[in-house]
């Protein structure tokens, strides 16, 4: 993650927080985390990054102000519900704000504010937690002391503190000035499991509501009064350059105020949207032939298939893979490819600017909110201090809106036009200028001994470089090979190897990241491995999860849910696929039937079991899964990304398909809870989904599919082959 360099403003940030009630931040400290009451701590002193808010007032309103961006994976809900139960507050009076964007709201783990890698409940629950049982003691002992009892006779409960012998109670409101002015606890009591209300239930999400009666606004929402919209005339191919334009013809445009060239291409401001269109096509912009003129769908995947007999870089090496291959009771041998993908979000990039002398707003849906105010401050020559990015409600992300080029166009102009300006790109400009899932090819190499063990693993990533961290090995993307470095199954010699692809395709997180092509190609080959070995695949994968109870409990849970080994309907066949990721196990098993004449794949159903550790909402829980689930299907069957003249040549759900209503199979989600740490469910139900379809197919046909997307041509030639 790229780091942060804000400066604090520290008494705007108390005049606002501080104005009345009680307000409690967590703080990262040296010595692990503490909460603290705004106003009462030293910023100067041991506090280093206060991130968690938690705000009572005296109207009996208990808000929480949330740092982390609503996707519609329910996280505002989620970390409202651990506050509220340590709080022991009223659900009803318990509302969410969304934090201003400065280094104090930064996540604790990656130290920035940002919405990625299922990590909002898994890196933000403890802090909330305490945030809300220091409240809950804070607000207990005022009561005492306007009683003039022990703290022991009183219990809080629904936002009151209740005088157990004598039946008094007073509410949070008329408490929290009170409490504000006590010491705050360095370590208050969590609740156990046993006595929690909310949290663990399945609570109606909060933002649901707003969006159903229209009230909720997303970013393509935003009005400004005075503002103008934008469109820009983009290059048809990567890195091509502007030879001519006609500025005058889109000028003449009715409504066409500015036209201003930018960093991506000439953008055209107008009245209205359609001006703004009309503008920019007028244009007739010249374009030079780009850096890659010759650049396809062919090449592309010449390109990844040709890189599997480059050398590569050692992301893990274990043992002997080479000796215990030659030593092989049996070896399989098998190479895979993945095509790029679009994010394909239901609401296009988007973003409102506004720059003046003195301040600049941003109105944007966005994952990334550190990102969007480092790239304003650059453009502007702003203090982060003087510039605003309001959140807005997301209409999907899956990775793409971490990224911020959206942004800085629309600050660009801003600040060129000096008016507030709205863009918002077509679907066109979504599919064919944004930044892709990678394509990604493999070769993997297998061995298995006399008892139908997995003795070695080789296995050989060819992919673009674009998440470099620094605990993965020198010169390797991380996303490349994530869920091969940190395999799930137990085989004692184990080789992955990186190769770099360079091309101008940019690339970007895509839900799951490299687990979506990993768990695919992982869990495909130990279908081979167990099909060479004369083994049933559930029996073949439980066999070498010796070492995790967990990962053997979740296959076994969504096997007996699924009725494995049981009779089918004619025609039908199942799959079964794991993955442990994201700190969550999933496992799954779909239901297909294959119409072999044509090559068309039907998903019937699909049984999912997850172990996520702790519960906070089910139902978000399974919200997660189905949508991972669907997501995962249409990239499995539909979705991949054609390249054509030094560009992107799929323009729009035309010619980039993603799954229809119809063809979206029934779905179980069975949550199987463990004592485990608490883990992501955003991302981790898609990995399983494609190799436990694949897997089906070739229960169902004999023929392997390794290759994406299973179009019914791909399945054909998979038959054709045998």
């Amino acid at each position: 993650m790229e780091g942060t360099n804000l400066v604090k403003n520290t008494i705007a940030r108390r005049e606002f927080l501080t104005r009345t009630g009680l307000t409690l931040a967590v703080a990262a400290t040296p010595s692990g985390l503490r909460v603290f009451a705004m106003g009462e701590a030293d910023t100067d002193a041991e506090v280093l990054r206060p991130g968690v808010w938690v705000k009572l007032t005296p109207d009996n309103r208990i808000t929480v102000l949330m740092a982390k961006s609503e996707l519609g994976q329910g996280t505002h809900t989620a970390l409202a519900m651990v506050v509220a139960e340590e709080l022991e507050a009223d659900w009803s009076q318990v509302q969410v704000e969304t934090a201003p964007v400065t280094e104090e709201y930064n996540d604790p783990e990656v130290h920035a504010q940002i919405t990625f890698g299922s990590s909002s409940i898994k890196n933000l629950s403890e802090p909330m937690r305490k945030a809300g049982a220091a409240g809950r003691e804070m607000l207990v002992q005022a009561a005492a002391r306007r009683w003039n009892v022990a703290v022991s006779e009183c219990e809080a409960s629904l936002s009151k503190v209740h005088h157990k012998p004598s039946g008094s109670s007073f509410t949070y409101g008329e408490l929290c000035e009170e409490a504000a002015r006590l010491p705050v606890p360095t370590n208050p009591r969590l609740k156990k499991k046993s006595e929690f209300k909310i949290v663990g239930t399945p609570v109606p999400r909060l933002d649901i509501p707003a969006k159903v009666n229209g009230q909720a606004q997303f970013g393509i929402d935003v009005f400004v009064p005075d503002m103008l919209y934008a469109a820009i005339a983009r290059p048809p191919a990567f890195g091509a350059q502007v030879i001519a334009y006609d500025e005058k013809a889109a000028r003449q445009i009715t409504g066409v105020r500015h036209v201003v060239k930018i960093d991506r291409g000439i953008a055209v401001c107008a009245d209205t949207i359609d001006a703004s269109w009309k503008g920019r096509d007028a244009l007739s912009v010249k374009w030079n032939q780009g850096i890659q003129p010759h650049l396809s769908t062919q090449t592309v995947e010449k390109e990844l298939t040709d890189g599997l007999n480059r050398p590569g870089v050692s992301a893990r090496n274990d043992g002997d893979v080479e000796s215990a291959l030659s030593r092989a009771h049996k070896q399989v041998r098998a190479e895979y490819f993945l095509p790029y993908l679009s994010h394909a979000t239901m609401e296009t990039m988007n973003c409102t600017a506004h720059v003046r002398s003195d301040g600049c707003d941003i109105w944007v849906p966005t994952q990334g909110q550190t990102r969007a105010l480092q790239a304003a401050t650059k453009i502007t020559g702003l203090k982060p201090e003087q510039i605003q990015v309001h959140t807005t409600y997301v209409g999907g992300g899956f990775g793409r809106r971490a990224l911020v080029e959206h942004v800085e166009e629309a600050v660009q102009i801003a600040k060129d036009t000096g008016r507030p300006i709205k863009l918002v790109w077509s679907r066109e400009e979504d599919i064919q200028y944004g930044s892709y899932r990678p394509g990604n090819s493999c070769r993997i190499a297998g061995a298995i001994d006399g008892q139908g063990r997995v003795t070695a693993w080789s296995h050989k990533v060819v992919a673009p470089m674009f998440f470099v961290l620094p605990f993965a090995p020198p010169g390797v993307d991380f996303a490349a090979v994530s869920g091969l470095i940190n395999m799930q199954y137990q085989i004692p010699n184990l080789s992955v190897e990186y190769v770099k692809l360079e091309n101008p395709i940019p690339a970007t997180f895509w839900r799951s990241v490299g687990n979506s092509h990993n768990g695919f190609t992982l869990e495909s080959f130990m279908d081979e491995l167990a099909h060479a070995a004369g083994k049933d695949p559930l029996e073949f994968r439980l066999q070498h999860l010796d070492h995790d109870p967990r990962a053997q409990r979740i296959l076994q849970t969504v096997a007996t849910q699924a009725g494995w080994g049981k009779p089918l309907a004619e025609g039908r066949a199942r799959g079964i696929a794991c993955l442990h990721a994201f700190g969550s196990y999933v496992a799954q098993v779909a239901e297909v039937s294959v119409q072999e004449k044509t090559g068309k794949v039907q998903v019937h159903r699909v049984v999912c079991a997850v172990d996520c550790g702790p519960i906070v909402n089910p139902d978000t829980i399974v919200a997660q899964m189905e949508g991972a689930i669907t997501m995962g299907l249409s990239a499995a069957l539909k979705e991949k990304i054609e390249f054509a003249e030094g560009g992107v040549k799929s323009a729009n759900f035309l010619d980039y398909h993603i799954l229809r209503m119809s063809e979206a199979p029934d779905v179980e989600v069975h949550i199987v809870e463990s004592d485990g740490a608490i883990g992501g469910v955003g991302e981790p139900g898609l990995p399983p989904l494609a190799p436990a379809v694949s897997n089906a197919v070739f229960a169902a046909t004999g023929a392997r599919i390794r290759r994406l997307p299973m179009t019914p041509e791909v399945i054909l030639e998979a038959i054709k082959k045998g």
